[in-house]
Order: C-alpha cells, then sequence, then structure tokens
C-alpha cells in the first residue's frame, strides 16, 4: 500500500513538474520569438525623400519648359505669368519653390545680375533666357539688401530643408518626439522670417523674439495639450495612430499667430494702395483700412497653406490601396510618408498660396476718408477701386 502510495505521489510530482517546465518554457519561447521594434529604414527614408524632391523639380521643369515659348517681353519690375489667373499664380509660386535653384552658386547668381543689369542691351528673342535669369537672382537675392540668401531659408530651399521636418513632425509618434519637432520646425520658420524680412521697414529684435516665442510657445503648448489627451482617452496603440494628426493644428496655430505678430504693426502704421496700373497713390499717404485686410486675410490664409504638408498624407496612407500596402508592409510607412509629406509641400504650397491674389482689390467706399473722393488723374473722375498688396 506504501509502495503504491509512493509511487502515485512520485508521477503526481513528475507529471507536476514537467507541466511547469513546459509552461516555463513556453513563456521563454514567446518572449524570446517576440518581435523587437524593427530599425528605422534610413536608406529608405532617404531615397523617398530624394524621390520628393525630384518630383517637385519634374512638375516645376515640366511647367517651366511648357510656357517657354509664350513669355512676354522681359520687364525687370513685372511679371512672366499673368497674376489674375490661378494658373498664372500658381505657376510663378511653383517654379519660385523649385529646388533646382539651389544648385546656382553665388558666382553663377552674379553673372546673372549682370545680365539683368544689362537687359536693355539684349535682343527680343532674349526675353525668356532674361526671364530665367531674374528667377535665378531673385531667389537667392534680397530684394533690399542685395545680399545672397543662404539657401536653406529661400523659399527654394522650402522642400529640401523644411520637408524633414515636417516629415518628422507627422511620422512622431511620442509626446516628446512631437515637441522636438514641433520646436525645430517654428525655429527653422523664424530664420526663413528673419532672412527674408523686408529691410526697408526693419522689424525690432523685439519683435523678432516676440513673434520666435509666440510661435514656439503656442506650437508645443497645442501639440503637448493634444498629445496629452489622446494619450489619455486612447490605447497605446491607438494614440500611436492619432499623434500624427496633432502637428496640423499644432502648426496651424504657430504660423498663424507667427504671421500675425510679424504683420500686425502693419496695422497702425497702414500701406500704400495703388491704382490699376501699380502706381502709389498719394505718395505719403497710407491706407489702415488696406492694411487691416491685408493682415487678417494673410493670417487667416496661413491656416490653409498647412493643410496639404500635414492633412493630405495621414489621409492617404489612412485609406484605400496604400492603407492596404501598408498593412502588409508596415516597414514602407516612413518611405511612403516622407515622399507624400516632401511632394505635398513643393506641389501644394504653390497651389493653396496661388487661390488667393497677391494683389487684391477694396473698393473706394471702403477705404480711409481721406483716399475716398481722390481723383484719378488719368481721368480726372474719383477713384472707384484701388489695389494694395496684402502679402504672403
Amino acid at each position: 500500500m506504501l509502495h503504491t502510495t509512493t509511487n502515485i505521489f512520485k508521477r503526481c510530482v513528475n507529471k507536476s513538474t514537467f507541466t511547469s517546465w513546459a509552461h516555463r518554457t513556453k513563456r521563454l519561447q514567446s518572449s524570446s520569438t517576440k518581435p523587437e521594434n524593427p530599425p528605422a529604414p534610413v536608406m529608405q527614408s532617404l531615397i523617398a525623400a530624394v524621390a520628393g524632391i525630384c518630383t517637385v523639380s519634374a512638375v516645376a521643369a515640366a511647367v517651366e519648359s511648357s510656357t517657354a515659348s509664350e513669355v512676354p517681353s522681359f520687364d525687370p519690375k513685372g511679371q512672366r505669368f499673368s497674376q489674375k489667373t490661378f494658373g498664372g499664380r500658381f505657376a510663378r509660386m511653383l517654379l519660385e519653390c523649385d529646388p533646382r535653384l539651389l544648385i546656382y552658386s553665388g558666382a553663377e547668381v552674379q553673372k546673372y545680375k549682370k545680365i539683368l543689369e544689362d537687359h536693355n542691351s539684349q535682343p527680343a528673342e532674349m526675353a525668356h533666357e532674361l526671364w530665367e535669369a531674374k528667377r535665378i537672382v531673385d531667389s537667392a537675392v534680397h530684394p533690399d539688401t542685395g545680399e545672397i540668401i543662404p539657401r536653406p531659408f529661400r523659399m527654394s530651399g522650402y522642400v529640401p530643408f523644411n520637408g524633414p521636418i515636417c516629415v518628422a513632425m507627422v511620422a512622431s509618434q511620442s509626446t516628446m518626439s512631437l515637441l522636438f519637432w514641433s520646436w525645430v520646425n517654428q525655429s527653422q520658420n523664424a530664420l526663413v522670417n528673419f532672412f527674408n524680412r523686408n529691410a526697408s521697414s526693419p522689424m525690432t529684435n523685439e519683435a523678432l523674439v516676440k513673434s520666435y516665442a509666440a510661435a514656439v510657445g503656442s506650437a508645443l503648448v497645442v501639440a503637448f495639450g493634444l498629445a496629452t489627451i489622446i494619450q489619455k482617452r486612447y490605447s497605446p496603440e491607438k494614440a500611436k495612430s492619432l499623434l500624427r494628426w496633432v502637428a496640423f493644428p499644432s502648426a496651424v496655430v504657430a504660423s498663424s499667430l507667427n504671421c500675425y505678430i510679424v504683420r500686425s504693426p502693419e496695422i497702425s502704421t497702414g500701406i500704400p494702395l495703388l491704382d490699376e496700373d501699380g502706381n502709389v497713390v498719394g505718395e505719403d499717404s497710407l491706407s489702415l483700412e488696406a492694411a487691416k485686410r491685408g493682415v487678417y486675410s494673410t493670417t487667416a490664409s496661413r491656416a490653409l497653406l498647412q493643410a496639404p504638408v500635414y492633412f493630405l498624407p495621414p489621409i492617404l496612407i489612412s485609406m484605400g490601396p496604400l492603407k492596404t500596402y501598408l498593412s502588409k508592409f508596415p516597414a514602407a510607412a516612413v518611405p511612403i510618408t516622407t515622399y507624400l509629406v516632401l511632394v505635398s509641400f513643393g506641389v501644394g504650397l504653390p497651389g493653396t498660396v496661388a487661390i488667393f491674389p497677391q494683389i487684391s482689390a477694396i473698393s473706394a467706399q471702403d477705404v480711409d476718408s481721406k483716399f475716398q473722393h481722390l481723383k484719378n488723374p488719368k481721368t480726372g473722375k474719383p477713384y472707384e477701386v484701388y489695389y494694395y498688396n496684402k502679402g504672403l
């Protein structure tokens, strides 16, 4: 009896030990085979970035070549494309943002500047070459100081230099990452504003610091607030997918506030009014009403400018064939995001800028009282419509 009981006890112990060992082994195997976070596809992302820049350059080259045979006579103060149509405004902005303009050295820019200075001696057949020379010079030389603008802070440098920063913001999946890249983005924007500032009406260092602090502060507050709400309300996996949308509202608030602070002094000083030929009306008079409309409309438009960069790529990635493809190959998410953001940046931003004419009209009844009864010297009748440069 004792012998039988001992044998049963041994079998139970052995079975229990084996079962416990089997469970431990299964857990160890499970933990050892658990996939680690894959390394960031750096090389693929770099290739995607180059492809995005090349795509933007190709679109600009196509627009330039398709309109080369229809250029107007060269006018150093005029525009190659009509600014009365969306297509003309889009073509102008697209060619200003062309990354290929970065390849010209300082010596080459000075050579084209010399050609422009001698444009009166050039034959009419040189109109296209003169417009191209003007585009190269305008992309690199500050219009007020005549100094060369560093490449990262030119309009043509937006896609290759600011584009990757926007990619990092859209791809951020943690609060700290989002906050860091929001700071980098607004710092880069502040430097762009500084190097492209209106030197004829110099901005004080206090205004520059205030603008930078407001832009960075608002971007970080919005990004941190939304990221915190998302992480508290949703699971970690869901929160990661939702964080990509936080970059858009934070950039909208920061960009709009930055624009308003920089441009708000114009509301108290005023801006010139123009006639239909672009001549200033009243040499010593400035319009407060036109300045107010210009500042408010430009500030509002800054919100729309962010949409192609921060809104379009996440939408494309989360729907249709791309969503199916990325569910099978998640490692391709970062390279595809990189390509979409850069193309959206290079093509979408000129498109949104082109929606609003830079030279806006205002009725004579709506301007300051001192302008309401001025007479047009060409017609001898009171002006019915004035124009003003609302800025970008």
